[in-house]
């Protein structure tokens, strides 16, 4: 450690693994496996709250703070006013205000409603209330238990007000390229014809950002890809590379050290394997039989086991059977396992551990390329799988590179981050490199 810390590289890759593994640690212990898996794949109804295609927050400090935020008020955070108008029906009437400072549009508006009622639903009329006091009908409603209004989709609404819902009533009469700022107010009167039915209505008027990271086409946050694939990629990459490179190195040795037929069979295994188009062949299984990321992990580790490092050991083991304290320990009786494993694997480590280390960043790819080409897991919120929604979705088309430039980001930091500690390791163990 104290000759790897003097190479700044490898501080800058010890610095940036650092952080990789704290976020990990974080997504893990914030967000338990079973939500993050819930959250992503439980559809637009989980997430239908936040606006569609929204910016980062950290867009709209770059905007000095124009573009508008996600404005949501609720029912039960305003006095209501309830009359008996008789024959059992009663009138509920209560408004939502909020003051908008924005200059921009919102990009959309819904009306979230909740009835509690045995058979018959309660009649909801929404009224708009613009800051000079002038008064808009939106919509005679029949709720049910469970319903979303849409103001912004709103045909006839479109129709009766000329234009876009959420440009006009934002707009000041004659003045419709900008918003108006000011105090605007949802307007709700409820009709309810059972005992202890109640209607809960919730406005939210969406913004252009949300959260650290945005939302994609769903309404999904950005965030929890970014956070869960993390551990998602570091785990994908550790193992593959440990599956792989220790294999490997056993096998190269075992094969060294008996020679014979059991080398030569090794050999022709190792060549044949070398001809073997691993891609295509991931992509078969992720076509054919499972596009889960661990069956795949599974297939890189066995595609792995018979790489090209087999060769580069097999040299190394070569010239240290020859050495002389192996032919000491052979003299003293020292078993076949035992001279394998604690002669002949351990002067492999030089080697071993720098190749090791640029390992895992191509394994990380890999599992990107996968879910690129449509292969990923489906249910688990990976780095690739937002690129490959983007790439459908069209997102560099349409202007929402942020979609595409934060997973392709945190690809590049940990590949970064691999790369610099495992060029710092071959200088510590190769003392040749130290003189270039």
């Amino acid at each position: 450690m104290r000759e790897l810390v003097r190479y700044p590289s490898a501080v800058a890759g010890l610095c940036i693994l650092a952080f990789l593994v704290a976020l990990s640690v974080y997504a893990v212990v914030a967000i338990p496996y079973g939500e993050a898996i819930r959250l992503w794949s439980g559809g637009e109804a989980l997430w239908a709250r936040n606006p569609r295609h929204a910016r980062p927050e950290w867009m709209g400090w770059l905007w000095g703070g124009r573009l508008p935020r996600t404005l949501v008020v609720r029912s039960t955070e305003v006095p209501a006013q309830e009359r008996d108008l008789g024959g059992g029906v009663r009138q509920l009437e209560f408004a939502l205000p909020f003051d908008y400072p924005y200059r921009r549009f919102p990009p959309e508006l819904a009306v979230f409603l909740r009835a509690d009622y045995r058979e018959q639903a309660p009649q909801v009329e929404l009224g708009w209330r613009t800051p000079d006091g002038s008064q808009v009908h939106l919509a005679n409603l029949s709720p049910r238990r469970q319903d979303v209004y849409r103001v912004s989709a709103d045909g006839d609404l479109r129709r009766a007000l000329g234009g876009a819902p959420e440009v006009v009533l934002f707009s000041r009469p004659g003045q419709p390229g900008e918003a108006t700022p000011g105090r605007y107010a949802l307007e709700v009167r409820a009709y309810l014809f059972e005992p202890g039915s109640t209607v809960q209505v919730e406005l939210v008027v969406y913004g252009e950002v949300h959260g650290l990271a945005g939302t994609d086409h769903l309404r999904r946050d950005l965030t929890l890809p970014l956070l869960w694939g993390t551990p998602i990629a570091l785990a994908f990459g550790l193992l593959a590379a440990v599956g792989s490179s220790l294999s490997t190195l056993l096998i190269a040795a075992v094969g060294a050290w008996y020679g014979g037929w059991v080398d030569g069979l090794i050999q022709r295994i190792t060549e044949v394997n070398l001809i073997l188009p691993a891609l295509p062949i991931l992509i078969l299984i992720g076509t054919l039989y499972s596009r889960s990321l661990w069956v795949i992990l599974g297939a890189v580790v066995l595609l792995g086991v018979f790489g090209g490092g087999i060769k580069t050991y097999r040299a190394l083991f070569l010239q240290v059977r020859e050495s002389p304290y192996v032919e000491a320990a052979r003299a003293y009786g020292v078993g076949n396992l035992r001279m394998v494993v604690v002669y002949l694997v351990p002067r492999a480590v030089p080697v071993l551990l720098p190749q090791f280390v640029t390992l895992i960043p191509g394994f990380v790819f890999l599992e990107a390329t996968l879910a690129l080409l449509g292969l990923g897991d489906p249910v688990l919120p990976t780095w690739g799988k937002v690129i490959e929604d983007a790439y459908r979705a069209g997102a560099l088309y349409v202007g929402h590179t942020y979609w595409v430039l934060q997973p392709a980001a945190m690809l590049v930091l940990s590949g970064l981050a691999f790369t610099l500690l495992g060029f710092a390791l071959d200088r510590v163990f190769n003392p040749r490199l130290r003189e270039l």
